[in-house]
């Protein structure tokens, strides 16, 4: 069995410093912050009506909206790879991710035992632009929401449908199917019985960073089932501090830090020891384990 350290990775606010929307609003000339309200009073208006509404994904309705009538000019799916290209990432940013694996990769003993760290990203945000920014070539797997095309008038490809909505409760889906390795082992699915010796990646062998509260349920599943949690907050923001703060003070988080993935800031030390911390737990619990398989070598008898 792979033993694999998974470091799980939220996106908007978490790895860039704004919402991946922004240059996608910079381009057509719309005021984010207007956007952002009409999506919060629609689903606030649909609540009062007594219909449940999803408010992490609502916006999505509104990606394609703008889309349609011509706000967000030809937006198709190839159009959010290229805004994932201008994306403003928190400095250490990709190189953090290498910087993470050399921690293992760069030590023989473990080696011996296969030991490695795999990155993913669980975002509700756009698929699409996150694999068009730098970090793609990065990580084993990306979860987002997913957008369908149709053709407009001018016969150009425009989002139109919505095939995957991921909110902040489904994200732990992708824990389990991470933890499952659906995608890794052949016919294992999220909803497969699976003992826990014969899963991929095992809970306790996660670290899950985010950025706030919209996260507690991933953060929960992951510090219930022995892994780490760690949360990020914008520099000089005391807001975001003080919310990081209550998370660590109510049991939610087990670290948090600046937004800064530089060598020798609070958050890449933390999360490299954490990965160290765990590459040093698996190499000695497989050392006992063939320790106990091996049988005393016979003697010549007296």
């Amino acid at each position: 069995m792979a033993n694999v350290i998974a470091v799980i990775w939220d996106f908007d606010k978490t790895l860039v410093s704004e919402y991946m929307q922004t240059p996608i609003f910079e381009d057509n000339g719309v005021d984010g912050s207007e956007f952002w309200r009409e999506v919060d009073s629609f689903a606030e208006d649909i609540k009062k009506t007594g219909v449940r509404v999803n408010a992490d994904t609502c916006y999505l309705n509104f990606l394609i909206k703008y889309a349609q009538d011509g706000r967000f000019k030809d937006l198709s799916n190839a159009k959010l790879r290229e805004y994932g290209k201008r994306l403003r990432f928190y400095n250490g940013v990709p190189e953090i991710f290498d910087n993470i694996k050399n921690v293992v990769a760069n030590e023989p003993k473990y080696q011996e035992y296969g030991i490695k760290v795999e990155h993913y990203i669980v975002s509700t945000g756009t698929a699409e632009t996150i694999r068009g920014s730098v970090v793609n070539d990065y990580v084993e797997d990306i979860w987002g929401c997913e957008l369908l095309e149709s053709t407009n008038a001018e016969g150009k490809p425009v989002i139109s449908e919505i095939i995957c909505a991921l909110d902040n409760t489904s994200k732990t889906r992708a824990l389990f199917e991470i933890n499952k390795g659906v995608g890794k082992q052949d016919g294992v699915d999220v909803n497969s019985t699976l003992a826990e010796e014969y899963r991929r990646v095992k809970f306790r062998n996660m670290i899950y960073i985010a950025d706030g509260p919209s996260d507690i349920p991933a953060f929960s599943v992951v510090n219930k089932n022995g892994g780490s949690t760690f949360a990020i907050y914008p520099k000089g923001n005391i807001t975001a501090f003080n919310q990081v703060e209550k998370m660590r003070h109510d049991g939610r988080i087990n670290m948090y830090a600046e937004a800064d993935y530089s060598e020798g800031t609070t958050a890449y030390m933390w999360i490299c020891n954490k990965v160290r911390e765990y590459a040093d737990r698996i190499y000695l619990e497989e050392k006992e384990h063939i320790g106990k398989q091996v049988s005393a070598a016979p003697k010549h008898l007296d």
